[in-house]
């Protein structure tokens, strides 16, 4: 399979550099220097207690390549547009593009490159860091799991499943991708969000009254939009399962308060935000939600 990964972080790194052990990858970046590296030594990724060397492709620019099979999207969500419009030439009638990007609601970005039976959305367990350009240290590998909005009438997710297994990845593919994305947005767009604007670790949220109480607010209205979409969302269970997860993680970090931190725009149009999309559509509504996605886009603007 001819496959093009457009973001050479940490994850982008992983995918891209296991895939090209039996596909033809190119890795997309804007960055020279990680650009450079790659093509000169490789990816080096330290995983398992070694290091492993493997060699894709790495381009900054892609004008004049011809389409891919497939574009897997590993971008920050708020790029995501100016990546897949720079990179257009990538993109023919039978090209899929993937994104296992943290939130949701991205297809409505992917939408604007291929049809919605070319769109491939879901979520990853794998993790990692970016150690120096082209060196990245895996944290741990789970199942990637993927699905479609509609119909896969050409049958291209067993082929993905195929070809991604065959480079040491487990591929699930679910009917109902969206339940399980979900599932891992209840726990963004409530302990993530609050931790960012409170600029606290996460175990503070399950550890302060006022903190667990935005929480709490906030995964209400997210499970009544869930419901509101046809999902199935056990108030009770996701909260306890977030109180657990701020507790097991008490000096944790989580992305959206360490890019306010840095004075970095946040992903937060893809987390809060894609409640509040979703929300509209429903006929449901979110104050909370909008507030929040106002306090932190109020706090990005401060640091610029």
């Amino acid at each position: 399979m001819k496959i093009a990964v457009i973001g050479a972080g940490a994850m982008g790194s992983i995918y891209g550099a296991h895939l090209s052990l039996n596909n033809e990858v190119y890795m997309v970046d804007t960055s020279a220097v990680t650009v450079d590296h790659i093509e000169a030594e490789g990816i080096k990724l330290q995983e398992d207690g070694t290091e492993n060397v493997y060699r894709p492709h790495a381009v900054t620019c892609t004008e004049g390549m011809e389409p891919v099979d497939l574009v897997i999207l590993f971008v920050k969500s708020l790029f995501s547009k100016a990546a897949l419009a720079g990179n257009k030439c990538l993109i023919g009638p039978d090209t899929y593009v993937l994104t296992l990007q943290n939130g949701s609601g991205h297809e409505d970005i992917l939408g604007e490159f291929v049809d919605k039976d070319h769109i491939i959305i879901g979520t990853t367990e794998d993790n990692g860091a970016v150690l120096s350009p082209g060196c990245v240290k895996r944290g741990g590998k789970g199942n990637t799991n993927v699905g479609m909005l509609v119909e896969d009438k050409a049958g291209f997710l067993p082929k993905l499943k195929e070809a991604f297994e065959s480079c040491g990845f487990t591929i699930n593919i679910h009917s109902n991708i969206q339940q399980l994305i979900w599932d891992k947005l209840f726990t963004n767009v409530s302990l993530s969000v609050v931790t960012g604007i409170l600029q606290v670790d996460i175990g503070y949220i399950a550890a302060n009254e006022h903190a667990w109480n935005m929480t709490t607010r906030l995964i209400h209205e997210a499970v009544a939009v869930a419901r509101g979409l046809g999902l199935e969302a056990d108030e009770e269970a996701i909260m306890e399962k977030v109180r657990k997860t701020s507790e097991a993680s008490p000096n944790g970090c989580t992305s959206i308060r360490a890019d306010l931190q840095n004075g970095r725009r946040t992903e937060v149009e893809t987390i809060s935000g894609s409640v509040v999309r979703a929300a509209k559509k429903c006929g449901i509504p979110v104050p909370t939600h909008e507030f929040v996605v106002e306090t932190i886009h109020a706090i990005e603007d401060k640091s610029r």
